[in-house]
């Protein structure tokens, strides 16, 4: 499968509530433009689709790290948007393990499960991402999330394929629960 397009957004918080954040949350996305083989028919096996992702997630994970240099990434989301020609189960089939074992390779490992979003949309679609620990799903701080605008993609028989990756949790999060040093890392929860 061949990547049409790849789009990158990058956001960078320096100020929250009238207040420094240091070190600053910067967070990344690069996504893939791929046209749906699967467009406008019904396909019952979709692996195809899941073996593709290992190569474009590669290629866009790689990506979304690079702008975060130099920067190391703690949390990561993965989602996928549909052409309204295809089925929502095309993104799905896009963001199984597989792409999620080269999210994890692509920052030198992560235990924790990979949040994710997928859904079916016309071009100019926003979509939000959810982020999370990369070692562990019980972090607070880290539950946070980036929305992006894709003003003219996914055509009708096309996916759009989704990394992000953040450098920390959120500016000034004070809810409780596990904090980072004291992340064990062994289970992906805890």
């Amino acid at each position: 499968m061949k990547i049409k397009r790849v789009i990158t957004f990058l956001d960078e918080v320096r100020s929250e509530a009238g207040r420094d954040v240091t070190p600053r949350l910067r967070k990344a996305a690069a996504v893939a433009i791929v046209d749906n083989p699967f467009a406008g028919k019904f396909e019952s096996d979709l692996s195809s689709l899941t073996k593709a992702s290992e190569a474009i997630g590669r290629e866009i994970c790689g990506v979304a790290v690079g702008l975060l240099s130099p920067d190391k990434a703690v949390s990561y989301g993965k989602a996928a948007v549909v052409g309204i020609n295809g089925e929502q189960e095309h993104g799905n089939a896009m963001l199984t393990t597989v792409f999620g074992n080269v999210m994890r390779d692509a920052i030198g490992g992560g235990k924790a499960w990979i949040s994710s979003m997928t859904k079916r949309a016309a071009p100019g679609v926003t979509i939000d991402i959810p982020l999370a620990h990369k070692d562990a799903l019980y972090v607070r701080s880290h539950y946070d999330g980036m929305t992006i605008t894709l003003h003219d993609a996914p055509r009708p028989d096309e996916i759009a394929i989704i990394a992000v990756y953040a450098t920390r949790g959120r500016p000034h999060s004070r809810v409780g629960g596990l904090a980072v040093g004291d992340i064990k890392g062994v289970d992906g929860l805890v």
